[in-house]
């Protein structure tokens, strides 16, 4: 019990504050909430300093994406068809994959060749992860089901990164983060199933 008093004595509140946000606008996402996306942007603003100060740069970059890519989903989804309740949820194309492999490719190999001379840590894995969540968030902000596949997988890599730069509290974050994401598939998948009835 010491131990874990003296833990939370030593957490930073702005990271606190960043998990608690943060595992809020996903679990809105994953329950199809469209107030997922102004507590997001609420949430990465803070990420974006916890970032910079971790000196995980391409973490921080995403920040400032999910940033704008949230301001989009805000807006997409508010502006659903006028004989629907929400926007549809739709699948990935055999293209979208294609060219989403190729540019998480590029990204992260031009992004991770850029921070290795930087004192960035783990450039690769930094910009891999990073390049992985940019498709993620687009696909979210388009409501592609497999976008909560590629949440899954690109988490659960986070949760080793953030352990392994002491940022605990955002660790157990992504890690609920996976669980969150495997619920939004299920239920999204639930719910595209619907509509071909």
């Amino acid at each position: 019990m010491h131990f874990l008093q003296g833990w939370w004595h030593h957490q930073n509140w702005l990271e606190v504050s960043g998990v608690v946000t943060g595992l809020l606008c996903v679990y809105l996402a994953a329950i199809n909430n469209i107030w997922n996306w102004p507590i997001a942007i609420v949430s990465v603003a803070i990420y974006i300093f916890i970032f910079f100060d971790a000196r995980l740069f391409a973490d921080m970059g995403l920040q400032v994406y999910f940033l704008l890519t949230n301001i989009y989903g805000w807006y997409y989804w508010n502006n659903k068809p006028a004989n629907e309740s929400k926007i549809p949820v739709v699948l990935i194309t055999r293209r979208e994959w294609l060219i989403s492999a190729i540019a998480v490719i590029i990204f992260t190999f031009v992004l991770g060749s850029i921070l290795k001379y930087t004192p960035a840590s783990y450039p690769y894995i930094d910009s891999f992860c990073a390049a992985c969540s940019l498709v993620a968030q687009v696909f979210l902000a388009r409501k592609v089901l497999e976008n909560w596949l590629i949440w899954i997988f690109v988490d659960i890599i986070y949760v080793g990164v953030y352990i392994f730069k002491d940022l605990h509290l955002t660790a157990i974050m992504y890690g609920i983060y996976v669980a969150i994401a495997l619920l939004g598939y299920i239920d999204w998948r639930k719910e595209y199933k619907k509509q071909l009835l």
